[in-house]
């Protein structure tokens, strides 16, 4: 009995961990997203390293050049995919599928910029909750289209999605 109780409890804290790690990554995406540089921030231990190729640097320092950045664009929307989350006592890493979807101008001309990749993670819970200790993203594959917006020209009642708390 003693034994099915103690592993109840490490079942426990492990999905307690991995509820607590996609809460993270949501909030992550959800700050990129609606530019909420807090919330964006929030995901991260003050000394995270993060590697996106485009940057490199701590995690205050990617907040602002991916706030700056995704700012300059119309839009973006990150979707998450398959998560690969190996909790280890209170670190963990994991490996996290996404697709975005970026508004871009070229040639003076709106085009969809679509990215797919993978965050290879690193987490910890120092006493405050999972952060995200370390980030490197692994771009998969890139795709540049002509925007096609004839959809929501021909539907002007639907509720548009806007950048900020409220969107």
């Amino acid at each position: 009995m003693e034994n099915e109780l103690t592993q109840l409890k490490a079942e426990i804290r492990d999905l307690t961990a991995r509820r607590d790690i996609h809460s993270i990554i949501i909030n992550y995406m959800r700050g990129q997203d609606r530019l909420l540089p807090d919330v964006h921030l929030s995901s991260f231990h003050a000394d995270t390293r993060v590697d996106c190729g485009l940057f490199e640097g701590d995690a205050a320092e990617f907040v602002n050049f991916a706030q700056g950045f995704l700012g300059d664009l119309q839009s973006s929307h990150h979707m998450l995919g398959q998560m690969d989350i190996q909790i280890d006592g209170n670190s963990a890493t994991g490996e996290v599928y996404f697709l975005a979807q970026h508004r871009i101008q070229q040639d003076q001309q709106p085009y969809d910029l679509f990215v797919a990749g993978r965050y290879i993670d690193s987490y910890q819970d120092r006493g405050d909750g999972w952060k995200i200790a370390s980030r490197k993203e692994l771009i998969d594959w890139v795709r540049s289209d002509p925007a096609s917006d004839s959809f929501l020209l021909e539907n002007p009642t639907l509720n548009i999605g806007q950048r900020g708390k409220n969107g």
